[in-house]
């Protein structure tokens, strides 16, 4: 079993969108068991593939073990992914994580799923703290969506630094320079430098997916949108099925 974070630093770079693409590519590309776990409040991947919303899901019974995580799983509107929604109770999860006092209970969590799904993608909150660096200690990959420029660049800076701290190395990491628009000078010259970084562009067809709710492949498969997820997933299903690492930055 592979798990792939999709995590920053900062709010509003695509994680969701980015999250539910590479979901819909384990399980359509790559015909992998997967589970979409929603772990971001605002519950966007949830409102996206969610059909219907799971009633009352309690991110602390989930993660007091009260309560086993497939209670809440529902097959979403994607065939071959599941659903472990969001729910309001994520608001309060980083300090219930921090009274708990258990560093590795999502990576607990997770190991409990391997019987039942390939490929687990989280769609992970904004920001540095608890939640966050439980997120950074289950991942298997980070996949760290990065607009193009400087100080989105800092922020996996910091990153980078945050895992090395938790595991001791930073080639967990994939950062995706997203919502690219190469009629910016500032995007042209960033995506120039560095040109093994997936890119994702700035695209109506991601836009189109609030509307559509759907991943951008359900409906417009041959856009340059739909292919670069495609492309992004082949990266990172080489490097989980043993690909031989690269340093992410």
């Amino acid at each position: 079993m592979g798990t792939v974070a999709v995590y920053s630093l900062k709010g509003g770079v695509g994680k969701t969108t980015i999250a539910v693409n590479l979901a819909w590519a384990a399980a359509q590309q790559s015909a992998r068991r997967t589970l979409l776990w929603d772990l971001d409040p605002q519950g966007g991947a949830s409102y996206l593939i969610g059909a219907p919303a799971t009633p009352g899901i309690s991110a602390e019974a989930i993660f007091s073990k009260s309560v086993a995580p497939s209670h809440y799983i529902r097959p979403s509107t994607v065939a071959g992914v599941d659903l472990l929604g969001a729910g309001a109770s994520l608001r309060g999860l980083d300090r219930f994580l921090e009274d708990l006092a258990k560093k590795k209970r999502l990576a607990r969590l997770i190991e409990g799923l391997r019987k039942d799904y390939d490929r687990i993608i989280l769609d992970c909150p904004p920001g540095l703290h608890e939640t966050g660096e439980q997120i950074l200690r289950a991942a298997d990959i980070i996949a760290v969506p990065v607009i193009p420029s400087p100080l989105a660049e800092r922020a996996l800076d910091e990153m980078i630094q945050t895992l090395s701290r938790l595991k001791g190395a930073d080639g967990a990491i994939i950062p995706i320079y997203s919502m690219v628009d190469q009629r910016r000078v500032l995007h042209r010259t960033a995506t120039d430098a560095r040109p093994s970084w997936p890119a994702i562009p700035m695209a109506s067809a991601v836009e189109q997916m609030g509307v559509e709710r759907a991943p951008v492949h359900a409906f417009a498969p041959r856009s340059n949108a739909g292919q670069a997820f495609s492309e992004l997933w082949r990266v990172i299903e080489q490097r989980l099925s043993g690909a031989k690492p690269m340093r992410g930055h």
